[in-house]
């Protein structure tokens, strides 16, 4: 490390956990069944279907915008970015609270805060991962990503509590301002290195990371002539999307479970609750430690390791609902809840760090926002898949059941993880 180098002061750990705290108060994404449960005992008149608008609409525009908020950061700065970002999602929830309208939620949830959020969480990790040698990347990722993660253990019951104590308005206003003044705040603290600053490298690591010595950096044009890109984005649409497909199916999937004999330790509300706050916590949980294996054992192997994991587990998952299944028990349930939970976590962590070690640090910001915008589509596709399913609108005598969605999430998380072996750095053509 040359003298320049050693004279910067390391803001890495500040940075890190400024991230964290960021991502910690987007989660408020997390707080919408909470608010479409208030619209609908407040006597509005919505139907389900504009009941979910506005969040599905933040979902989609979140991802969106994680594309230019990418480039925005790699630009200008993740100060500045982030600050929009926190300016978005307050101006957003406030405008919602003052309006009882379909169309008021989907410009104010839906758009601005969808908006805010991508700003603000395209923002939180690339400044982080800068600090820190190319060991670290997994880790340093997984915690500033498990922010968002755990962010229902407390928005979901804050959300209730304020809804129930002072009422919807009340609750989405005070919601707005918090995360207004949080995310602004903790967004000063977010600062890349200087350009001549390189983080010290352990003296050996037996990781992938450590095999990827040539580090070069793709522009996003670049990038996207790559087929490297298209299997990390099928890989990442797989992962995310069979976790959002069992994740936004929880409900009836726990509800379906309880309805049998089997069903201990309550009531199946009761367990529902349960295992909703332990998927919260392997989300969050499941990012770091997927994060801190592939710095140890590799990105490609530690895919490879969640992609299978996840595959047992949803196959669990669809034996336990199954009705009068004996594994349609509470541990049972909350336990297979927090592996889904913690698979779905692992790709918001291997997911950055594969495409920094692929693709560079330079534009990390948006060529991780062009990957991102698998998440999205992979969710979408997956989640809607599965609801029409169960509907019976695919194959009618499939209906009532996850199962056929279950096996063919299997097979794409399958198909994955044989891509884990196959998938390697791109270098540039010369």
């Amino acid at each position: 490390m040359t003298e320049d180098t050693r004279s910067v002061q390391n803001h890495g750990w500040r940075v890190t956990f400024a991230g964290l705290g960021i991502n910690l108060a987007l989660g408020v994404l997390y707080s919408w069944s909470i608010i479409s449960g208030a619209i609908k005992d407040a006597g509005w008149g919505w139907s389900p279907d504009q009941r979910t608008l506005p969040y599905s609409v933040a979902c989609l525009v979140f991802c969106i915008v994680m594309i230019p908020a990418g480039r925005m950061q790699d630009k200008l700065s993740p100060r500045l970015v982030a600050s929009i970002g926190g300016l978005l999602v307050g101006i957003g929830m406030i405008v919602a609270s003052m309006t009882q309208s379909v169309a008021g939620y989907v410009i104010g949830f839906g758009v601005l805060a969808g908006s805010g959020i991508g700003f603000g969480y395209a923002s939180a990790t690339p400044p982080a991962v800068k600090w820190f040698p190319k060991a670290k990347t997994g880790l340093i990722a997984g915690l500033v990503v498990s922010g968002f993660g755990l962010a229902s253990v407390y928005a979901a019951p804050l959300s209730r509590w304020l809804a129930a104590e002072f009422g919807l308005k009340i609750m989405m206003m005070s919601l707005g301002i918090g995360f207004l003044v949080v995310v602004i705040i903790l967004a000063q603290l977010l600062v890349s290195p200087p350009k001549e600053f390189k983080p010290e490298e352990p003296a050996s690591n037996n990781g992938d990371a450590e095999k990827v010595v040539h580090k070069e950096d793709f522009l996003p044009s670049e990038m996207l002539k790559t087929w490297q890109f298209y299997i990390i984005w099928f890989m990442y649409a797989c992962g995310a999307g069979a976790g959002l497909m069992v994740i936004s199916a929880a409900k009836g999937i726990i509800k379906n479970a309880g309805s049998g004999d089997v069903m201990i330790l309550g009531s199946a509300m009761g367990v529902g609750v349960a295992a909703v706050m332990a998927l919260a916590i392997g989300n969050g949980g499941g990012r770091v430690l997927a994060g801190f294996l592939s710095d140890k054992l590799g990105r490609n192997l530690t895919l490879f390791l969640f992609f299978v994991l996840q595959a047992i587990t949803i196959f669990v998952l669809s034996v336990a609902s199954a009705e009068g299944s004996k594994l349609a028990i509470a541990p049972v349930l909350i336990l297979v809840s927090m592996f889904v939970g913690a698979n779905y976590g692992s790709n918001l962590a291997l997911f950055p760090s594969i495409t920094k070690d692929f693709f560079g640090l330079k534009n990390f910001g948006m060529n991780y926002g062009l990957v991102f915008t698998a998440w999205g589509i992979g969710g979408f596709i997956l989640a809607q898949f599965a609801a029409k399913v169960y509907a019976g609108k695919i194959v009618e005598s499939w209906g009532g059941s996850y199962n056929f969605a279950f096996y063919t999430s299997i097979i794409l998380l399958v198909t994955a993880g044989i891509m884990t072996f196959i998938v390697k750095p791109p270098k540039h053509v010369q």
